[in-house]
């Protein structure tokens, strides 16, 4: 498999919502001891219903444990922006967080998504070259060709 900026973009937004449907962990030492209450029929159908948490597959779990290593390399700054849009943020939220201009914001996420593809595509990133010429090579690498 060949990946692309646009894939691995995908598959980071896949282990978000797989990290956001995960049950809260439990914490040791605390339990409660009341007996658990009995609702009648009329304080049932005046309740609100509870929303159910779909459980992820254990195959979207292994592929999510994997997407989180990915990040490790990157400048701090970038890997938070990744995964701020990965989370689905707004870029006014991100860019407030960052404390970036909309546009240098984007150049980091594209830039990030770029050396990622790159690294699993087992390629090497040039030393010293802007963030706008890896960029450029990612992309022509990744066209399809006849």
């Amino acid at each position: 498999m060949r990946w692309t900026p646009s894939l691995v973009e995908e598959r980071l937004a896949e282990a978000a919502f797989v990290l956001k449907r995960l049950p809260e962990p439990r914490r040791q030492g605390y339990f409660n001891l009341w007996p658990a209450i009995r609702r009648s029929a009329e304080e049932l159908a005046g309740m609100e219903p509870k929303p159910m948490r779909v459980i992820p597959s254990p195959a979207a779990i292994s592929r999510m444990e994997e997407t989180l290593s990915w990040t490790v390399g990157l400048d701090p700054i970038d890997g938070k922006i990744v995964w701020l849009r990965a989370f689905g943020e707004r870029w006014k939220t991100i860019c407030w967080t960052v404390g970036l201009q909309r546009s240098a914001a984007h150049e980091h996420w594209l830039y990030a998504l770029c050396v990622i593809a790159w690294r699993l595509n087992r390629r090497h990133i040039p030393k010293r070259r802007s963030k706008r010429y890896v960029i450029d090579m990612v992309r022509a690498a990744c066209v399809d060709r006849p």
